[in-house]
């Protein structure tokens, strides 16, 4: 999975796929990952083609279950559940708290938040009276162990 962020140093997407195994190839942006879950190259193109180059190299040598057990031991992932825990926790606030906050950010900006918030809850409770959250399936867990 390659990501060419030039500011992402933990993007999510390549946490997703090294914790699902795979090995991933991103830019020198002071990533989360061990060196050998992540082929690092510069923010170039030709950089990237080599880095690519390089992953599928070394590819028939990975073993994902391995990989999978090492992240899911690593500090990095459970800082980043730790943060998403945290914010999960604000999602219990009630709007007005929430755009009460919005408005203390400056004359201008905080109207516009607040307006944006507004029309985004809106749109959500449409998309819930359309399709009720009882409607939609969840996604079984996968047992990796054999």
């Amino acid at each position: 999975k390659p990501s060419a962020s030039l500011t992402e140093a933990f993007c999510i997407a390549i946490l997703e796929a090294a914790s699902c195994g795979l090995l991933t190839v991103g830019t020198r942006v002071g990533g989360v990952l061990p060196d050998d879950m992540v082929v690092l190259a510069e923010p170039d193109p030709d950089d990237m083609v080599r880095a690519i180059e390089k992953a599928i190299s070394i590819l028939p040598s990975i073993n994902p279950e391995e990989m999978h057990n090492r992240l899911a031991r690593c500090s990095q992932k459970n800082r980043a559940v730790t943060k998403y825990d945290r914010a999960l926790k604000c999602s219990n606030r009630s709007l007005l708290e929430r755009l009460s906050r919005f408005l203390s950010c400056g004359a201008w900006a905080g109207k516009v938040f607040c307006m944006v918030m507004i029309i985004d809850y809106l749109l959500w409770r449409l998309l819930q009276l359309l399709q009720p959250d009882d409607d939609i399936e969840e996604a079984p867990d996968i047992n990796f162990r054999h």
